[in-house]
């Protein structure tokens, strides 16, 4: 399919992006939606089926008189969405309308470097099979979206500027994009979550690291560099830990997966917690999942580190509510599976220090699309590369 960089058309964009969302329309119902002259959309739909992104889809429902043709993205397309952790690979291959054909995802530290986990990445892409027609990457790091760079990763050693999109492009023949990991999971939950149709929310992540996909005016803000809703590295203990971005008390330091470990393990050893140090003594190691599972049958040391922590995070999230006025906040990432006590805490902090006009119509919710919502976002991302650069 013919592609290439130019500005969007807007009307364009528009209307692949419907067709995307709402699946076969008639002519009528894309000039009555799109509000837009029958000339000038006939037009473009006839310049959009000779690149072949659209296709006729048999007849549309009578509106009376002659029956009209129904139109849809061609169904052959192929979106890749990738969405990289700290300790995990996922790749979903989607069709026009985002349902997935394929799907894999197995561990991986992203700290063993761009090209063993960019090769791997490439092996499950071809694994799909066929061709792909573009490619969409969150690595959990800042980035340059305007570069397709990650920029000084303080958990990914050597993908410092390392190309991404560069190598994906040229080994796929495709266009590619990168961005952050929190900004396609906000993405992803805009477009199939709890955020579906809400312009305006803030989604934050908390896994191995805290971020913060900030979504305004039905996009997503990134900021002049691309490192907009970095708030893990936010201060809030001035005496907490060293940071693993070399400052001190960082919202990630006291509270992200390593952090909510070692404070297990320290609960277990201190005697804090018997119900950690059983588990500690079974399996060696302990988990922030340990913790949760702990908490759920009432363990009051697990219960406490929970709480703990979503007070800080709950205290950073009310700043954010009085600076950004947000009408939803969706809580995401592995360390999600806190669960209510988590939410209940954030909720209480956000709800008590924030002003009641911003907070009398704010939900603080658990994501729909759990692990799904960042390869998801990546391949909306994927597409919207695509709807941008017909000929």
């Amino acid at each position: 399919m013919g592609l290439s960089r130019r500005l969007p058309d807007p009307l364009q964009v528009r209307l692949l992006r419907l067709l995307r969302d709402e699946g076969p329309l008639s002519r009528a119902e894309l000039g009555d939606r799109l509000e837009t002259a029958r000339t000038r959309l006939l037009a473009e739909i006839d310049r959009l089926a000779a690149v072949e992104l659209l296709v006729e889809a048999g007849p549309a429902v009578s509106r009376g008189g002659r029956r009209s043709t129904l139109v849809e993205l061609n169904p052959r397309l192929r979106f890749a969405g990738v969405d990289l952790g700290a300790t995990s690979i996922d790749v979903e291959i989607v069709d026009a309308r985002m349902e997935p054909v394929a799907a894999f995802s197995e561990p991986a530290d992203i700290r063993t470097g761009p090209r063993p986990i960019l090769q791997r990445v490439n092996e499950l892409l071809q694994k799909g099979g066929g061709r792909l027609d573009a490619i969409g990457i969150g690595v959990p790091g800042p980035v340059s979206f305007r570069d397709g760079v990650p920029v000084s990763p303080p958990i990914m050693p050597g993908w410092d500027r390392f190309p991404v999109r560069e190598l994906l492009s040229r080994e796929h023949g495709c266009p590619a994009v990168v961005d952050n990991d929190v900004n396609i999971m906000a993405i992803g939950e805009r477009h199939g979550g709890v955020a579906h149709s809400v312009d305006d929310f803030l989604f934050v992540k908390i896994g191995t690291g805290v971020g913060c996909g900030i979504h305004l005016g039905g996009r997503v803000y990134r900021g002049s560099d691309g490192c907009a809703g970095d708030i893990g590295h936010i201060q809030v203990d001035p005496s907490g830990p060293v940071c693993s971005c070399g400052n001190i008390g960082c919202l990630e330091a006291v509270f992200g997966g390593a952090a909510l470990a070692a404070q297990a393990l320290e609960a277990a050893q201190s005697g804090a917690s018997p119900a950690l140090a059983e588990q500690l003594t079974a399996a060696g190691t302990l988990t922030a999942h340990d913790v949760a599972v702990r908490a759920a049958e009432g363990d009051v040391a697990s219960i406490q580190l929970i709480r703990e922590g979503g007070r800080r995070l709950g205290s950073v999230l009310a700043s954010l509510v009085s600076f950004a006025n947000p009408s939803m906040i969706v809580i995401g990432g592995g360390l999600a599976q806190l669960g209510h006590i988590l939410l209940a805490e954030i909720r209480s902090v956000v709800y008590r220090r924030s002003l009641p006009l911003a907070t009398g119509n704010l939900p603080i919710v658990l994501s729909e699309l759990d692990s799904r919502a960042g390869v998801a976002g990546a391949a909306v991302l994927a597409s919207e590369l695509t709807f941008e650069q017909v000929l």
